[in-house]
């Protein structure tokens, strides 16, 4: 069942990213060239991003008497911090690719800092 799911999942992102990238030819250039469509467009990556993100969390195997040292808490703690991490370094450079690359950092960097001084 997890490999349907998988499946998809991969699918319908498919879809969703060919119709979004098909809408611009089919939709009038006037409409292309309104200021709430530029907003959207220059905020959009990054929403669907941390929408990917968020639904990736691994909050599954945590409970109320999960401890700081915990490897389960460690990575949900590295997973926001990275997060916040990349949210950051795209409102800094409105660069998808650097905020990208920086979130992959701090995700290690976190992981690797918890896992040392806390684990």
């Amino acid at each position: 069942m997890t490999s349907s799911y998988l499946i998809l999942a991969t699918l319908a992102m498919a879809g969703v990213t060919f119709i979004t990238r098909a809408l611009p030819a089919l939709i009038p250039r006037k409409l292309l060239d309104t200021p709430w469509l530029h907003r959207l467009n220059e905020s959009l990556p990054l929403s669907v991003m941390v929408l990917l993100i968020l639904t990736s969390l691994s909050y599954q195997d945590l409970s109320s008497t999960t401890g700081l040292h915990s490897a389960e808490l460690q990575l949900l703690l590295a997973q926001v911090g990275a997060l916040l991490l990349t949210l950051l370094a795209y409102h800094i450079s409105r660069q998808l690719l650097v905020s990208m690359i920086a979130g992959i950092a701090s995700l290690n960097g976190l992981l690797w800092l918890f896992t040392n001084f806390l684990g």
